[in-house]
């Protein structure tokens, strides 16, 4: 029961990371005149960090990193790094096949997110959020 909460929950925050990410990538190319691939860096940066807030809060709230917080962020980075270039390929595999998308690349943004995910969900769970909490 708890796997299928926190998958449930890692999904919430997947859907808030999308939407952050797919609502800057399309705000930075229609409003920036941005090149879509460098303003996908950013976006993911952005999504990346909503995300860790958001599981370590909820998600995971029952488990710890044993790492201070500003490390537990960038190995929470390095992880997602993993499913970001999973989720990059596709992006820019998508991009790259079907021109229209150039200009919607909120559409790429997101067939790539749902492939990461399950990646992204493995990492988190059982490499950086292995462990239970000490009880206090």
């Amino acid at each position: 029961m708890r796997l299928r909460r926190e998958a449930g929950l890692f999904a919430i925050g997947g859907v808030l990371g999308l939407i952050v990410d797919a609502g800057t990538v399309q705000a930075l190319v229609a409003w920036g005149g941005w090149n879509p691939y460098l303003a996908r860096v950013l976006s993911f940066l952005l999504a990346a960090t909503v995300t860790w807030g958001w599981n370590r809060r909820h998600t995971f709230a029952h488990r710890a990193s044993g790492r201070p917080v500003a490390i537990e962020w960038l190995h929470w980075l390095a992880l997602m790094g993993v499913g970001a270039c999973v989720n990059y390929a596709i992006y820019a595999s998508l991009l790259l096949a079907f021109e229209p998308l150039q200009r919607w690349p909120a559409l790429a943004v997101a067939a790539g997110s749902a492939v990461a995910a399950l990646v992204n969900f493995s990492t988190a769970r059982g490499v950086l959020f292995r462990r239970p909490k000490p009880t206090a």
